[in-house]
């Protein structure tokens, strides 16, 4: 009988799950790559011929827990019922079934249904395939938070107060989008050939990053509306990338340059440390035409926003003159500026970025700015300010925290503070930088002291970490950590 053509190409797996562990994990793995849609029958105690150790509502959470999995629900139907039903493009069981009788194979044949044997990768990290439950983590340390937080009289009602007002911001982002790639895989050796690990992918996810993310977490912070212009390529990274950023309910003014690609960055991983990193990207600066354009939409949007935030990653779309320009508007506007601008790979300098109400370089962005690789913090704190001119100034330190300096203009004096890491075991550090700058940014708005602003983004930094990925940061997660920081 002729194979149909089912769209879109649904799986079967019917088991009982008893105690869900790496094999079932691999198994479903393996289905669901079969197919395009993976739905999992979970057969209920009734229809169990042996008694299960797990009650049957605890097997079906279980199973969906796991991201390989679309579907899933309780049955006391046979296989046989099921594909009656459901009509699936394919089953799938395991490698051991395949010497045996399998009366699925009557069922399928009656339309030209697939049956598949295959245990998966043996290689698999079953930990990659469960989905990380969007709540507080088990690596917060707040004991010097709460020190930080006697120090500068910030309590929970303000902290409260602060987040209640964040829906009264209008918020543009400007900068660079980046998409990232994971290829998440197990290293199975070395090459005999060369001195190159060798890895099994067994998947990729795609995120957005740069300040797509930083719109992304302001928006799900709960800021009123966000805007967000940037340059593209005409590639399917920037396909994705206006696909994308639609999920995050934030409205893109998105130009498109032929001559550069859309900044894509590939990481490869193996038992959560990252292999390698492959960027590809250009650095030249945007056509003045294309910053002409820019402007005349920056124009008629930053008259109605309350806050801008520049999301450098120095990849050639804010060239000096058009940052100067933006810088302006907003100060006739009188709109709160903000800016972070990296150097990893490239080379940025965030001392060009004057006279903003927040700055966050890292050490090394605010060594490089000032060509200093020997003074301390808090000198190399105060030539920035001096340099510069910010309102506010973040020095970020990844697994060491962040240090505060706050330039008092009319004394000539200063203030400064450190506040640490709050988790201390991150899952993955990609994206702390910009959910700090979101965070801290929005409650300076709102008229928060900076040690507040600070101190919630610094929370807020600490649970984006606790995921692989930078996804935008759910304002009930916040919530959570300012209430567990104060217990």
């Amino acid at each position: 009988m002729a194979e149909l053509n089912i769209t879109p190409r649904c799986v079967i797996v019917q088991g009982n799950f008893d105690v869900l562990h790496p094999g079932h994990i691999r198994l479903l793995s393996f289905a669901r790559a079969c197919g395009d849609k993976l739905i999992v029958a979970v057969n209920t105690d009734a229809a169990m011929a042996v008694k299960s150790r797990i009650n049957e509502t605890h097997r079906l959470e279980m199973i969906n827990s796991l991201e390989c999995v679309d579907e899933a629900f309780l049955t006391s139907k046979s296989p046989q019922d099921t594909i009656e039903e459901y009509k699936p493009y394919a089953v799938v069981k395991g490698k051991e079934f395949e010497s045996r009788d399998n009366p699925e194979l009557a069922a399928l044949n009656q339309y030209g249904g697939k049956l598949i044997f295959g245990s998966g990768e043996y290689e698999t990290i079953a930990e990659q395939y469960i989905r990380k439950a969007n709540k507080l983590g088990s690596n917060f340390d707040f004991s010097e938070a709460s020190a930080f937080a006697q120090r500068h009289d910030i309590t929970q009602e303000k902290l409260n107060h602060v987040m209640d007002r964040l829906n009264e911001l209008k918020v543009l982002v400007i900068g660079e989008i980046i998409v990232d790639e994971y290829v998440q895989g197990t290293a199975v050796g070395m090459s005999q050939e060369d001195p190159t690990i060798v890895m099994t992918p067994n998947k990729t996810e795609k995120f957005l990053g740069g300040a797509a993310i930083t719109a992304g977490h302001i928006k799900s912070l709960g800021a009123r509306s966000v805007s967000l212009f940037s340059v593209v390529g005409n590639d399917a990274a920037g396909q994705y990338a206006k696909d994308k950023i639609g999920q995050y309910n934030v409205h893109a003014e998105l130009f498109t340059d032929t001559t550069r690609p859309t900044p894509l960055k590939t990481r490869y991983r193996a038992s959560n440390k990252t292999l390698l990193r492959v960027n590809q990207v250009r650095q030249h600066k945007i056509a003045k035409e294309l910053q002409t354009s820019l402007l005349k939409k920056l124009e008629k949007a930053i008259p109605d926003i309350d806050l801008l935030v520049f999301s450098d990653f120095n990849y050639g779309v804010l060239p000096q003159p058009l940052v100067e320009a933006i810088i302006t508007l907003c100060k006739e506007h009188h709109v709160k500026v903000v800016a972070d601008s990296q150097t990893s790979s490239q080379v940025g300098d965030i001392s060009r970025y004057h006279d903003m109400d927040l700055i966050t370089p890292t050490e090394r962005e605010t060594r490089v700015a000032l060509n200093n690789p020997d003074d301390g913090l808090v000198i190399l704190a105060h030539k920035l300010s001096n340099r510069s001119n910010p309102k506010n100034l973040v020095i970020t330190l990844g697994e060491e925290g962040i240090f505060i300096h706050i330039p008092n203009r009319q004394t000539n004096d200063w203030e400064n503070d450190r506040l640490p890491a709050l988790n201390r075991n991150a899952t993955d550090p990609a994206g702390a930088g910009d959910c700090f700058l979101a965070a801290s940014s929005l409650a300076l708005c709102v008229e928060s002291s900076p040690w507040e602003a600070f101190y919630l983004g610094s929370l807020a930094a600490a649970c984006q970490v606790d995921s692989l990925g930078n996804t935008p940061l759910s304002l009930t997660v916040l919530n959570q950590a300012i209430s567990e920081s104060f217990k």
